[in-house]
């Protein structure tokens, strides 16, 4: 039985995009103190039931408005994130926050330092209200924090406390991270809109490392529009990092050709057999819908037949890895979950051997779906096998995970309802490094009424 317990109206977040909130700060309409109490406001009316936000200081928010403030009264320029709260997965390093890391061997843990995503967010104007709930070490064990649409169900992996945020209106964006599947599962299970980017394009200084070739920076926002605003403050720039710098300064690579139809591959997977009836009917409907737009081609194809190995591939590199990074931990196997202990000791059976050998197959597949786009611009499938799993329940396979694996960027929108009225969503990804690109195909979407302005909402 569903448990809808919470109407999300009212929330300054959920209403208006970032773009248009710093249109009213530049306007005098608002405040920087203003929007802070309003993201006090609905952290004070919903963080104990729902358990979003495992750190939080009222006081140091309200003087980081003020700092804003100050800075504005000066006549300086607003800022692309000017007095904007951003919630921030308690897996990154913050100056005035404990990184704790779901986890009881961390309790209290102060690096006194910010990641370099932090510095970013900060440097461009964005208030830091506090930390949000992850499950122990970014991985399965779930954490405390509840889905607003269903408490019995999963908010879904690592980076729900984040994804939640945005969901409840108490931050308009939040960041959080994908090994897996932890951006584009809460943002599927939540209704919230999620961006994983190509792999290696936010930087990963001063964060948790659990696998090195898979960790990926995200983030999620109330707003479609709000993503591209995010992504181009958190990413890497200049010509230090020349492939990244090069490939998004390329205007052939990251405009379609004039004249010429989007071409988009609808891909099921092989995790398809794994989905629900009601989200198959769901992605075929919109699959309808985009063909009925005269400036699309689809085509609903086979991913190579190499992809399948994707999962196993996946887990190899994930549990050695884990194995390898976490043996501190190991010496208290009583502070750590079930879940943990069990991914330790298999990690630890791994060979270097078949480490390696996992590794060189994630390459292939890299060069493989790479050359995939020789003929799409874009691919879209389903987010998740459906509807968020009961709490206690592991969730289905989806093709979350292949696009990590393979280094994609990936925008998932929450498009879908199930027959009880819960959310969960489409993804859509582009080569690597082909960000704008993949934008540019959202916002043609977006623009023609095939993606959502907002979240799929809560009700009450």
């Amino acid at each position: 039985m569903k448990t809808k317990t919470v109407n999300t109206g009212e929330s300054i977040f959920l209403e208006y995009s970032i773009r248009e909130i710093l249109n009213k700060i530049q306007n005098r309409e608002i405040s920087p103190a203003e929007m802070a109490e309003k993201c006090i406001e609905r952290i004070e009316m919903y963080n104990e039931k729902y358990k979003v936000w495992v750190c939080y200081d009222k006081m140091n928010l309200i003087e980081q408005s003020n700092t804003a403030a100050e800075r504005l009264n000066s006549g300086k320029t607003l800022r692309a994130l000017e007095g904007i709260p951003i919630g921030i997965k308690d897996i990154f390093n913050t100056y005035e926050f404990p990184t704790q890391m779901g986890s009881p061997l961390w309790k209290g843990f102060t690096p006194g330092n910010d990641a370099r995503v932090v510095f970013y967010l900060k440097q461009n104007g964005a208030l830091i209200p506090g930390k949000t709930d992850t499950a122990e070490f970014a991985v399965h064990a779930i954490g405390n924090c509840m889905n607003p649409h269903d408490i019995t169900r999963t908010p879904g992996t690592s980076s729900s406390g984040s994804a939640v945020s945005v969901s409840l209106g108490m931050v308009p964006a939040a960041v959080g991270t994908q090994t897996a599947g932890s951006i584009v599962r809460p943002a599927s299970f939540c209704g919230v809109y999620g961006c994983k980017p190509s792999f290696g394009l936010i930087p990963r200084t001063g964060m948790l490392k659990t696998t090195d070739s898979l960790d990926t920076i995200g983030f999620f926002t109330s707003k479609y529009e709000d993503l591209e605003r995010i992504f181009e403050v958190i990413r890497v720039h200049g010509s230090n990092y020349p492939l990244s710098d090069n490939a998004l300064n390329d205007e052939k690579r990251q405009n379609k050709p004039e004249g010429r139809p989007w071409k988009v591959a609808f891909v099921k997977t092989h995790t398809w057999d794994n989905t629900f009836d009601y989200a198959k009917e769901s992605i075929m409907e919109f699959v309808k819908q985009i063909n009925g737009l005269s400036e699309v081609e689809i085509e609903e194809t086979e991913l190579p037949a190499e992809i399948e190995k994707a999962h196993d591939v996946h887990q190899t590199i994930y549990d050695k890895t884990l194995s390898y990074y976490f043996q501190e931990e190991l010496q208290k196997p009583e502070l750590i979950s079930p879940v943990m202990n069990e991914i330790f000791k298999r990690g630890r059976k791994i060979s270097l051997d078949e480490f390696l050998n996992s590794l060189r197959e994630q390459e292939k597949l890299i060069h493989l779906m790479d050359g995939f786009f020789d003929k799409y611009d874009a691919l879209f499938s389903l987010s998740t096998a459906g509807e968020a799993p009961l709490r206690e329940e592991t969730e289905r396979p989806d093709p979350s995970l292949i696009w990590t694996l393979t280094h994609l960027p990936v925008v998932c929108a929450p498009v879908f309802s199930s027959p009880d009225g819960l959310p969960f969503g489409v993804q859509f990804a582009s080569r690597k490094y082909n960000d704008r690109l993949l934008f540019r195909f959202t916002d043609y979407l977006k623009e023609r009424g095939i993606l959502p302005e907002g979240i799929n909402p809560v009700k009450g």
